[in-house]
């Protein structure tokens, strides 16, 4: 799908947070499973979003197309903004007693030791671009939908900060996926990938995670999984996700979503 939605210039932005002592083990709402699921994804965004760097990086010296290098330029910017804020926040989780470095481990081995290099540039862009249509219907779903209020404040401005950015560049791996390898079979293919990784590891973050509070008695693990079972977020990121991308005429910009992101970064005073 050709669109003409104006492409809004990218920058960095800096949301001065502090994750501080006020912010408790069960930050959102007092409730662990929605806690842990936040969690789960937060921790895979840092290694995440500096693979997707890397994966759109290799074609930069490709792209004769002024406007669009510089988005992805801007694109580079705000996602490792994105990564840096997030592993502050990774501080906390050490601070409250969590171990995470040895998911992390497994995580960044499996993802970044094992499977980036088994697989060419082509097909590492084609799972960028498939991983941000996912990261930007979470972002439209929390922008939207304002779940995120019953969260602590620090950590709600995190994800609405970051949802915000990744609304506004949802559309760059995409466009220049399509300018260096625009085959439909390998648009699916990554999606395929970016999936199925992006299932795997967030479960496994969020069980971990659990797992460690089931430890301290914090909470009933067989309760939490049954919940964790019943959670709508595979009807409405992975399985939406999904039937849109497969579309040939596809694309990230087809979404009406710019305004949700340019409202709250105006109430901020960031956009």
């Amino acid at each position: 799908m050709q669109t003409s939605h104006e492409r809004p210039a990218l920058k960095p932005r800096d949301p001065g947070l502090d994750f501080d002592e006020t912010v408790p083990r069960h930050w959102f709402g007092g409730n662990a499973l929605a806690t842990h699921i936040a969690n789960g994804v937060n921790l895979l965004f840092p290694a995440g979003e500096r693979f997707f760097v890397r994966s759109v990086h290799h074609y930069l010296d490709k792209l004769d197309d002024p406007e669009l290098r510089a988005q992805v330029k801007g694109f580079f910017a705000q996602e490792g903004r994105h990564a840096r804020t997030h592993e502050r926040f990774f501080e906390r989780l050490e601070e409250q007693g969590y171990e995470i470095q040895p998911f992390l481990r497994v995580y960044e081995k499996i993802a970044y030791g094992v499977l980036e290099p088994a697989f060419p540039p082509a097909f590492r862009l084609s799972v960028t671009a498939a991983a941000e249509h996912f990261t930007a219907i979470m972002a439209e779903n929390a922008l939207r939908e304002r779940f995120l209020d019953r969260a602590h404040p620090a950590l709600r401005d995190l994800l609405f900060w970051h949802a915000a950015e990744e609304i506004e560049h949802r559309a760059v791996a995409f466009d220049v996926l399509g300018k260096v390898a625009p085959s439909y079979a390998l648009r699916v293919a990554g999606m395929a990938l970016a999936a199925s990784t992006l299932a795997a590891f967030w479960i496994a973050g969020t069980l971990v995670l659990l797992d460690q509070d089931r430890r301290r008695g914090d909470v009933d693990l067989r309760a939490e999984l049954r919940k964790l079972r019943e959670h709508p977020i595979g009807q409405r990121v992975f399985v939406r996700g999904i039937k849109s991308y497969l579309r040939r005429d596809f694309h990230p910009l087809e979404a009406e979503i710019d305004g949700l992101a340019r409202q709250w970064l105006e109430a901020k005073g960031m956009a």
